[in-house]
């Protein structure tokens, strides 16, 4: 199970932190990576990251201002998204992908509820 919160409303140039909570597996085997939804507009990849933490990955829209994380021994992972545009509002959703498929994963298995982020100008 995946448990994404701290979304919000915050005006530009805001920051803000996305934190996602896994559970029933062990964390240490998943990548974890963030995409979000516009309405309107299709999914879109945000970020990811190597079960070990090692090695990050970034859509080009966030790249520079967001940062993807993890703290293993919380079994939790964190996007931190600084310098925040009204383009980035959106539902943030968290994902889950285990270790035996590689990095990047091929495909994201597991997904959360998602977390609404609305940034006003």
């Amino acid at each position: 199970q995946l448990q994404a919160s701290g979304g919000g409303l915050v005006q530009t140039g805001d920051s803000l932190r996305l934190s996602c909570a896994q559970s029933g597996r062990p964390f240490s085997n998943y990548a974890m990576g963030w995409f979000r939804q516009a309405p309107g507009k299709e999914r879109e990849f945000v970020a990811s990251i190597h079960w070990s933490g090692d090695r990050e990955d970034y859509g080009a829209a966030v790249k520079g201002r967001f940062t993807i994380y993890r703290d293993n021994a919380k079994s939790t992972a964190y996007l931190q998204m600084n310098v925040l545009r009204p383009e980035d509002t959106a539902l943030y959703y968290c994902t889950a992908a285990g270790y035996f498929g590689g990095y990047p994963p091929p495909s994201w298995r597991y997904w959360g509820q998602g977390t609404l982020v609305t940034v006003s100008s």
